[in-house]
This record gives structure tokens, sequence and C-alpha cells, in this order.
């Protein structure tokens, strides 16, 4: 076989499509064979150097493929595939491409690749405990640099992908390993550069190593030496260890700030080479994030002073020598850009963005003297950096600096938005919808707004990006004027700033997204829609009649594009057609949102029809998920509008609901799908219960499918509330199945490990369904009259559960104000719904005593609101019973 297998090997990248297909049926059917067999093979394939690289190269591919997956569910399943395997054949295959690690001239190293993947399926477990030390024991003693190299790649590769902590008894032993690599006595660059960049995915795993003083300099030593070789490429990895060593290890790093880490940096940024240059402005932006971040927290938790916490304040210090340096990058922009190249003049942007954040008012003495010098200079790269000075560093000045710096910029920003230079005028008008989001009041002043909306609709039929940046400002505009005009939260304004200008504003914004060259590489369509809808949503009541004329264009547009599925011939036309049907079903969700009820009701036949037709030509093609979620979310929208009005939509409706909850492969369209669900229930009531038998049969079998995203399930039993609270008695039928649904999912929360702050989320997410869940319940089953109807009492066998389930949140360390409002509704609910029936759950009970004390206490009115009711309810119940 092995000859055959080589020979199939080699033409498994064959140009020739007969030759490729033929060698990939081949392999898959000698995997599927006797895959055992064929690993093995492989793995001999792999070790033997007198094959040929190209054989040999495949058969390393082949073997990793099937070793690892980028599908956490697929890597699930090779790991318990690779356990079944007997130890004999396992032995074999690891012997082999351990062998092979040094015996490859061709990079990156498939063998290298092999024993990574291997040993983070082996290691967690307790297996191939000899391998760190032979992969150390080949780099210290290896005779031949080729070896040398490969096993620093390898120690690299299981530093990458493997957990951390797994490593930490070794850990000294490979960071010795790595730093002798890194050493200067090390004559070959390669196996410097390899061992560096093992180092850097070594970095979380030797949190010890820093904890010690001594090893600690000796890494930092051994870095900021490297980081100074003639060698970009290892200067580049060297500089990204500093990069991630400063955000891991912040708080040991004032001894080496000022004589090394600053210096090293900073001529890092001045360097010729770009690649240098971006990771010395990115150690300065990880700087920013992390103070930010300190400070952020410093304000959270000023009693807390754990040495963790404490920022060093090193920008603040800097900011004089960084930004002069920083600037000199912002002029270095290239005319022809590509927006998705990533070099030193945009990185110097957001470093300037970050740097403001961080240090505030304390920047403005440093860029304001380039700005005014600048700002009309004759060469627009100064132009355009002067502009973008002031657009990066708004979001960081307080109020007072803040004000006084926009009064004296905005006008040489409209002269701007007026320059000859293309990418000035972008620039122009990303800086003031900067302005429009930070300082609304300035942009809506009436010396500055008609010029502004003048530039505005000017530019809209200018140059798809630019374009693109002009509808964002107006979306900046029109949220300035809603603001300036509102008076009471929640509450539409009368008029405002833009009223004047609104009907041709959204004339033009459609005109835009009609535009042929919208769609083209340019997300001007997008970007348009986006801003006719906030325009939509932020309008006063003088503008409505403009809402309502714009429902009508968009359903119009609507019903054109549905008719539009002939014509589709291409992945490229059917990719369009599904982002201009989701742009059209947002914006449609949009203007309903404006919308009164009694002019929902006139139109809401036309707007199903076309979303029942959107869905037929929807369902069935590849990419139309997000067209799908769009759809569910417009109804839900409408759903809200008419109440039990919208009942006369639901049998034709119903179908490709069931079909959206079984559409659980796509997360967002079942999520939708549920919410949807959610909302039909609450506000269609009775109307629901011919389709709770389906639906909850839907529901609960999304629950047991392993498959089912866990953002989801919270959702789920929410949507069992939902359902409870909108059918009333009728629920009486799945009570008893939904709260052993309920009990099962309040003891998975309390399972997870309090300390496992990756699933501390969705723990919390799954606390508040089921109390949502028991709230809903207990509401529906109580009914609305003042007397409790007798249904509730069927919740009495479950109350052990329910209390428990409550007592077991009060011990929690730090409750969220949003679970203590839901806990002390449900004690209240369930004091009125089984009056003295409770008393034996709640007399003198200190868990939930303390958890309404705490409730009482809170700075969240609903929140002491509603326990303070709890509460009382309680001493009604003390009183009753005495």
């Amino acid at each position: 076989m092995t000859e055959q297998l080589i020979e199939i090997l080699e033409k498994a990248l064959s140009t020739d499509q007969h030759e490729l297909l033929a060698a990939k049926t081949f392999l898959e059917q000698a995997a599927e064979s006797n895959l055992l067999d064929f690993l093995v093979t492989l793995s001999e394939i792999l070790v033997d150097s007198s094959h040929s690289v190209l054989a040999r190269n495949v058969a390393g591919l082949h073997l990793k493929n099937h070793l690892t997956s980028n599908d956490e569910k697929v890597s699930e399943k090779y790991q318990k595939r690779w356990d079944q395997f007997p130890d004999s054949a396992r032995e074999i295959v690891k012997r082999n491409i351990l062998a092979a690690l040094g015996t490859e001239n061709s990079r990156p190293s498939c063998a290298a690749q092999c024993v990574a993947y291997v040993a983070v399926l082996e290691l967690p477990i307790g297996r191939w405990d000899n391998l760190m030390p032979t992969l150390v024991q080949k780099v210290v003693d290896g005779t031949s640099a080729i070896q040398r190299e490969a096993a620093l790649e390898t120690i690299g590769y299981i530093c990458q992908d493997i957990d951390v902590g797994v490593l930490d008894n070794e850990s000294k032993e490979i960071l010795n390993a790595i730093l002798h690599g890194m050493g200067e006595q090390e004559q070959c660059p390669r196996v410097r550069l390899t061992a560096t960049n093992a180092l850097l995915n070594s970095l979380e795993f030797i949190n010890a190593n820093f904890e010690n003083h001594e090893e600690r300099n000796f890494i930092m030593q051994a870095l900021c030496a490297t980081s100074q070789s003639t060698d970009s490429k290892l200067c580049v990895v060297a500089l990204q260890c500093l990069v991630k060593i400063m955000s891991l290890y912040y708080k040991f790093m004032e001894p080496y700030m000022e004589h090394a880490l600053f210096p090293v940096t900073l001529n890092a940024m001045t360097a010729a080479d770009d690649s240098v240059a971006l990771q010395g402005i990115e150690f300065w932006s990880t700087v920013c994030d992390v103070e930010f971040r300190l400070a952020a927290q410093e304000e959270e938790e000023e009693e807390e002073e754990e040495e963790e916490r404490v920022s060093q304040h090193y920008v603040r210090s800097a900011v004089g020598f960084i930004v002069p340096v920083l600037l000199t990058k912002l002029i270095k922009q290239d005319e022809c850009d590509d927006a998705m190249n990533w070099n030193p003049a945009k990185a110097a942007a957001v470093c300037l963005m970050l740097m403001a954040n961080c240090c505030g008012d304390a920047i403005v003495p440093t860029i304001l003297p380039f700005v005014q010098q600048h700002i009309e200079s004759a060469d627009w790269r100064y132009r355009e950096a002067a502009v973008l000075i002031i657009g990066s560093v708004l979001g960081g000045l307080q109020s007072s600096t803040l004000k006084s710096f926009v009064d004296q910029c905005m006008p040489m920003l409209i002269i701007r938005m007026n320059d000859s230079s293309g990418i000035v005028r972008d620039t122009s008008y990303w800086t003031i919808g900067r302005i429009c989001e930070i300082i609304p009041e300035a942009a809506i002043n009436q010396t500055y707004l008609p010029v502004l909306l003048e530039f505005f609709c000017k530019s809209l039929k200018s140059e798809p990006r630019l374009g693109a940046n002009v509808c964002w400002a107006f979306a900046g505009l029109a949220g300035a004027a809603y603001k300036g005009a509102a008076t009471t939260a929640g509450e539409t304004p009368a008029t405002y700033a833009l009223t004047p200008y609104f009907e041709f504003i959204i004339q033009q914004l459609l005109e835009t997204t009609q535009r042929t060259d919208a769609g083209a590489h340019s997300k001007l369509l997008s970007v348009a829609y986006e801003a006719l809808m906030d325009m939509i949503q932020s309008s006063p009541a003088d503008c409505y009649h403009v809402v309502q004329h714009t429902t009508l264009v968009i359903l119009e547009r609507l019903n054109q594009v549905i008719q539009l599925e002939h014509q589709i011939s291409s992945h490229s036309d059917r990719q369009r057609l599904n982002e201009l049907q989701s742009l059209l079903c947002a914006a449609l969700r949009s203007v309903l949102l404006k919308l009164r009820k009694e002019d929902a009701s006139q139109i809401s036949d036309d707007v199903m029809y076309a979303l029942l037709a959107l869905f037929n030509s929807s369902a069935g093609h590849k990419g139309g998920a997000g067209v799908l979620e769009d759809i569910f979310m417009a109804i839900a929208t409408l759903v809200d509008l008419l109440g039990e009005r919208f009942g006369r939509y639901l049998c034709a409706l119903k179908d490709y609901l069931v079909m959206g909850l079984r559409h659980h492969e796509q997360q967002l369209v079942c999520s939708a799908a549920v919410g949807l669900t959610g909302d039909i229930c609450r506000q269609l009531k009775q109307l629901v219960v011919p389709y709770c038998d389906e639906l909850l049969s839907v529901l609960l079998a999304n629950l047991t499918d392993l498959e089912l995203s866990p953002s989801i399930k919270p959702q789920i039993l929410t949507t069992f509330g939902d359902m409870a609270f909108g059918i009333g008695s009728d629920f009486l039928s799945y009570l008893d199945v939904v709260l052993g649904t309920l009990h099962n999912a309040a003891a998975e929360a309390d399972s997870y490990d309090p300390e496992n702050y990756a699933v501390a989320e969705y723990v919390g997410q799954l606390r508040m369904s089921v109390l949502d869940a028991y709230t809903g319940i207990i509401q529906g089953l109580k009914g609305a009259e003042s007397t409790p109807s007798a249904d509730v009492q069927k919740l009495e066998p479950h109350l052990m559960h329910i209390f428990g389930f409550i007592k077991r949140i009060a011990r929690q360390d730090e409750i969220p104000d949003s679970m203590l409002a839901s806990v002390a509704g449900i004690i209240g609910d369930l004091c009125i719904a089984l009056g003295l029936r409770l008393y034996l759950y709640v007399q003198d009970d200190d868990l939930i005593a303390q958890l309404l004390a705490a409730g009482k206490r809170s700075t969240v009115q609903r929140t002491k609101i509603v326990s303070t009711w709890a509460f009382n309810q309680i001493v009604k119940l003390s009183q009753e019973m005495s």
C-alpha cells in the first residue's frame, strides 16, 4: 500500500483536475476503510527521508487533518477516536512523527505540527510524559541547527494550542530551552527566530517565571537584546513578545520601562521598516488599553487596592515623547492606499485615539500646534493628518476642553469638507460624524448646521467611500438633533433642528440606496440604509408624514426585490440579493417602530404578504439565513403593534415559525424565531393555544439537542414563561414537564464552578431565564383578576424546588440588581397567589430576609421598589398568621 499511497500523495496537489479528484477519492476511501492503518502509514512516509518532499508534506498534512479540526465539536470527536486506538498503534505514530523532526527541508515543518497536535490530545490526560523533556533536550544538546529549529517550532505549536496549566510542571525547562535558542551564542538566525516565536506562544504559561525576579530579568534582557537585532523578522517577533508581556504582566514592568522598554519601543516606532514600526506603535496602544481598563476599574472599585489594579500612568508620562512620533507617521499615508492594508499611518491614528482616551486633556498641547500649522498646508497629507487628529482625540477630552477645542476646529473642518483632495474630504466627514456623536450641540448649532447639510447632500453623490462617511455623519447629526430636542426619556419631541430639511434628507438617502455603485466594494448600500433607519428612528412628531411615506417606499421596494428571484444566475447575484433583502427587512422594521398602531393596522396585510413571500423565496437558498433572521424581527415588531389583531396571520406564519425554531444550526435565525414565539404568546394570548402543542414540542426538543447553541437555551426557557403568561390556565397541561425542565436548568446553573469566569455570563443568563419563566408561569396561572385563580395552587408541589433555587441564588457572593428584582417579584407574586400556604417557605428565613434587604438597599429604583413590596407581602402574611 505504501508505494501506491506515495504515488497518490504526490498527485494530491496536482493542477490536473482528474488526477486531483482521483487522489482525493482514494485518500478518503483509505481513511474510511481502515483509519488506523492509514494514519500509521502516513507517519511512516513522513519519517522516511528517502521519499519525495511533496509526498512527505502531503502525508503530514493528511495526518494532521485527521488529528484536529477548527470545528470544536469535530475536534472533540477526533480526541475520543484517538483515545480509542490501541496503545501500540498510537506509539508507532508518535515515534515516527517525533523521529521526523529535523529531517525536513521545507518550512513550516509538517512533523512539528503533527507532534504538536498529538501532544494536545495526549498531554492533558497524562500521556506522552517524556515528550517535553525530549524536545527540550533536542534544543539544548542538538548538534544540528535544523533539529534545534524543529524542536523549538514544535514547542511553539504546543504552547499555542494547549490549555494553560497543562505545562505548569515543565514551564521552567521549556523556558530555559527557548531562551537558549534565542541567545546570541546561537549562530543560526532561523533557530533564533523560531525560539523567539516559541516564547511568544508560551507567554501565558510562564506566569510563575514572571513572578520570580531573577527569571523575569533574564527574560526581559533576552527580549530587549533580541529586539535590537538587524534581522527585521527577529526584531518584529521580539517586539511582539514585549507587546504581549505588557498586556499579560503589566504589574511587573516598572523596573524596565524607563531604561529599556521606553527607548526600545520609541526606537522601533521610528524605524524605516514598517513591520518594526507597527510593533513599536502597537506596544503603546497596548499600554493605553491596559491603563484605560485600570482607570475604569479604579473608578468602580476605589476601596480595593490590589497591586494588579494600580496604574503606573506610563502613557501620561510618555505622551510628550510618543505623540510627536505618531504625528510623523500620520503624514506617511498613501493616496492609493487599500482600506484593508494595515500600515503605520493607520496604526498611529488608532494609537493617538487610545492615548487621548487614556490621558485626556493632557494630549491637547501636544497636537494643537500641529493642527493649527498644517490644516491649511499645501500638502494634502498634512491637511488630512490635521483633520484626522481632531477626530481621533475627541473621545478623551473633558467637556469644557472638548467644547473649546471643537469651537476652534469647526470653522477649519467646514473648509476642509470642500477640500480639493478626496481623502481630506473623506476624513473631514468622518471627523464631523465624530463631533455629532461626542458633542452633538456643536453640530446642530445654527451657525454651522445649514452649511453642514449643504455639504452633506452635495457629497452624497460623490465617490462611494466619501458617500459612506456622509451617511454616517447624517446618522450622527440626526441623533444629535434628537437628543437636543428630547425633553422626557422615551418621549418623541414635537420638532427638532432638522425638521425643515428632514424630507429632503430622507429623499437623498433613498436615492443613494439606488445608486448603481452603492453595493460594489464600498458598503455604501448598507451604510445608506443604516443612515436612513437612524434618521427615521430619530425623527420628531412633525416629520411623521415622511415616516408614513418612507414606509410605503420600503414596502414597494421589498415587493420589487422578491420579483428578482428568477433573475439570479450566480453566487454573487445571490449574495447581493440577500444583502438587499436583509437591509429592506431591517428598514421596514425601523419604520414600523415609528408607526402609530392605527396606521400599522392599515398596511399590515401588505406587510405580511411581502414578508411571507420573502420567506418562500429565501428559505431554501444558501446564505438566506440572514434574511430569515431579519424577517422574523420585522414580524416581531408588527406583532407588538397589532397585538391580538395579529392573530389572523398566525395560521399562515406557523410553518415558517416552526421552520425557524428547528433551524438551530443557524444560531441567529433560531434565536429570532424563539424571540418571535415569545412575543406572539404574550400578545395573542388565547389565540395561540391551538398552536402551543407543536411550538412547545419543538422548543423542548431543541433543549435536548447537543448541537443547540448555549445562548439560545436561556431564550427558550424565558419563552416558556411568555407562553404561560399568555395562555393562562391552558398552560396547565404543560406545567409539569416545563417545571421539570426549569428545575433541571436551575440545577445545571448550580453545577458550574463559580470560579470559572469563562461560563459566568452563561450561568447568569440561565438563572435569569429560569426566574423569568417562573414569573410568567406564576402570573399566568394566578390570572389578572384581584382574586387569584385556583389554578395557581398547582404550583404547590414545586415550591420546594423554586425556593431551593432562590436560596441558592441568595448564597451567591454577588447578585445583579436585575436578578434581585426578579427574585423579589416571584416571592411577592407567590405571597399574593398562595397566601398562607406560602408562609412555611418564607417565615423567619434568613436567606430570604437577606436577599430582600439587599434589594431594598439597591440604588436601582425598580429593584428597591419591588423588594420593598415583596417584603411587605411577607409582613402581611405574618400578621395574618398571628
